[in-house]
């Protein structure tokens, strides 16, 4: 039996894949096949022709990072001319801004910033809750989390304790890139291994807390690595089924210290395979997300046809792509056009990917 017969068999009778075939899957599998497999199996998990998206918008409180993560040109040391940090009232009027255009989420992130006390992120929390129920304070990366607790002389639990008293229930699953001790070592050594990314979502996991799982590939990983973070976050979510999606994107390399060693930026075919892998692979994963606003619009719709069920949020604020000369917009009204053109239907959901209109 072909390897990819034996995989769909196996992937339509709910059993696992193995390492070795999800190796095959990301490196020599026919593209167009995968993709078709991918979406027998997502119909068999999702059967209605729906596709959902948050409206949404990615404000920053702060650019000032202590970590220097090869890949990010939107941080600036402590005490830079270009360094910047808002008030509470300041990314206030941000939440405001983007309550104001009708978001239900409102993800929040920002540097590793060690002169701001736990208060301020507390504050953050509590005053959107107060202010805006409308809006789900999805906020801080579990960088974030891992510098505030150490900052503060607190662990990653207690520091989750408060956020949830706070009023917070969802976390971003920004700043995984990839989950490799070697790959990690070599691009953010600063931020820890896998591990350091990992306790947060378990942690948070065991709270009550939902987050998603994201890969940010395209630089120095091999297959293996990506294989690592696969077996990473399904394990993980064999635990307690927190995340609620898992959310891949290329890397963006211009102004980065990494742009000198990246020989060629990886395309939409690579990013289709990789949709189609996860969905195949992370079988615990309810939701994977076409991420239009770093591969394009019309890579986005394709991507609906290799497994993705979602299309991410409409960014109305988002600057840390941006530092990278790499920019997408959109509106609603033309999310809703692109998913009806690409032969499903849009329904707008929340960030825990309830359903609150369908188009």
């Amino acid at each position: 039996m072909a390897p990819l017969d034996q995989i769909r068999e196996k992937a339509l009778n709910g059993k696992r894949l193995e390492r070795g075939e999800g190796r095959w899957l990301l490196t020599e599998a026919p593209l167009l096949e995968l993709g078709a497999l991918a979406q027998e199996v997502r119909f068999q998990r999702l059967p209605d022709r729906v596709v959902t998206f948050v409206i949404d918008s990615n404000p920053n409180y702060t650019n000032v990072c202590v970590t220097d993560c090869q890949f990010c040109a939107f941080y600036r040391k402590p005490g830079d001319p270009e360094a910047w940090t808002l008030t509470v009232e300041e990314v206030l009027a941000k939440v405001a801004f983007a309550a104001a255009k009708g978001a239900t989420t409102v993800l929040l992130q920002g540097g590793h910033n060690p002169a701001l006390p736990l208060d301020y992120y507390l504050t953050l929390v509590s005053e959107t809750r107060r202010r805006f129920p409308q809006v789900a304070p999805h906020f801080f990366t579990a960088s974030e989390i891992q510098t505030v607790a150490k900052v503060s002389g607190l662990t990653v639990g207690d520091v989750l304790d408060r956020l949830w008293a706070a009023g917070q229930r969802t976390l971003p699953g920004g700043g995984a890139e990839v989950l490799s001790a070697r790959v990690r070592r070599r691009i953010e050594p600063k931020k820890g291994g896998p591990e350091a990314w990992l306790e947060v979502h378990r942690e948070a996991h065991r709270r009550g807390f939902k987050s998603t799982a994201t890969m940010m590939y395209g630089h120095v990983e091999g297959p293996d690595d990506l294989l690592d973070h696969f077996e990473a976050i399904r394990g993980l979510q064999d635990m307690w089924g927190g995340f609620t999606a898992f959310v891949p994107w290329s890397f963006k390399p211009g102004h980065t210290r990494l742009e000198k060693w990246i020989k060629q930026v990886k395309g939409p075919n690579v990013y289709l395979r990789m949709l189609a892998a996860s969905r195949l692979y992370l079988d615990n994963f309810p939701h994977v997300q076409a991420s239009w606003f770093s591969e394009g619009k019309r890579a986005g719709q394709i991507a609906l046809h290799f497994g993705a069920d979602d299309w991410g949020g409409t960014l109305f604020e988002e600057n840390v792509h941006r530092a990278a000369d790499f920019v997408n917009t959109v509106t609603v009204e033309e999310i809703v056009t692109l998913i009806r053109e690409a032969g499903f239907t849009p329904a707008q959901r929340t960030t825990a990917y309830e359903i609150l209109k369908r188009f």
